[in-house]
């Protein structure tokens, strides 16, 4: 496992803890609006890459039902067992949870009716070539579902935060935000082609994410991407970088961030089967 794949399992291993949390209901807010966009039919079979605790896999394996299947993988031990635990408080048989890297699956080429990966495609160096593969699983007539973070997420909640990291450790700043790169439509249509996949619909969704109380912004921080950045500061840092977030939230009144997002679909061309065939 390389440096950035090594930090991201580790990030979100850490972050496990408050992953699910009912302040960052995003996850799931944008997993399963990712799973509505795909019209998944009944009988399907999905791949989910980067799955997290099961944001967008649990909603597709309801959507193909038993006579159809879903495999995800992550690199987080953690957020997989989380996820396998969902799937059995909901009685889910149609889906399977791996520890993987989507770099190296080792799966059949064109053996998936359909391939999301949400907020994940971001984290590997080499972009294109992961769409690449990624595409390669997905056989004709089907379709690739790639959702990232759009234009000014997190603000102002992201503002604040690397501003008080910036006090304690300036080389820390933005040095784990990569999500950073696919910000606009613009950008990940063109990583789609760069990656082969061409003809893909990349649509900007405004959109908003309430945050109760300056509690609920920290909830936020260590349980997504900035945890990474946490996890490198001695304790008293973390404890000052804690106080100087929570303090202008309260101060200003902050009671919702910017939670836009990029959904891309796109469809390989060849023949359409019926779902479940």
């Amino acid at each position: 496992m390389n440096d950035a794949k090594a930090r991201a399992a580790a990030t979100y291993d850490a972050a496990a803890d408050t992953f699910d949390d009912p302040a960052l209901s995003f996850w799931d807010r944008f997993g399963r609006r990712t799973v509505e966009r795909l019209e998944l039919a009944p009988g399907e079979r999905v791949l989910d890459v980067c799955c997290g605790s099961g944001a967008s896999a649990i909603p597709a394996a309801e959507r193909v039902g038993p006579r159809g299947g879903v495999l995800a993988v992550d690199l987080s031990s953690r957020l997989i067992d989380r996820a396998r635990a969902k799937a059995v408080s909901r009685r889910l048989m149609n889906v399977e949870f791996r520890i993987a890297d989507m770099e190296a699956l080792g799966l059949p080429a064109a053996s998936f009716d359909a391939v999301v990966c949400v907020f994940g495609i971001f984290f590997v160096e080499e972009m294109a070539g992961v769409v690449r593969e990624l595409f390669r699983h997905v056989r004709p007539g089907g379709r690739l579902a790639i959702t990232t973070w759009g234009p000014g997420a997190f603000d102002p909640l992201d503002g604040i935060f690397w501003s008080a990291v910036q006090v304690e450790r300036p080389d820390l700043v933005r040095g784990y935000n990569p999500w950073d790169r696919i910000r606009e439509p613009a950008a990940l249509q063109d990583l789609l082609r760069e990656g082969g996949v061409e003809g893909a619909e990349c649509v900007a969704e405004a959109a908003s994410h309430p945050i109760a109380s300056p509690d609920d912004a920290w909830r936020i921080v260590m349980g997504s991407g900035y945890r990474g950045t946490i996890e490198q500061l001695e304790p008293a840092a973390r404890e000052r970088v804690h106080a100087a977030t929570l303090g202008p939230v309260h101060e200003r009144g902050i009671r919702a961030m910017n939670a836009s997002v990029v959904y891309a679909i796109a469809r390989k061309p060849g023949w359409i089967a019926s779902g479940g065939s």
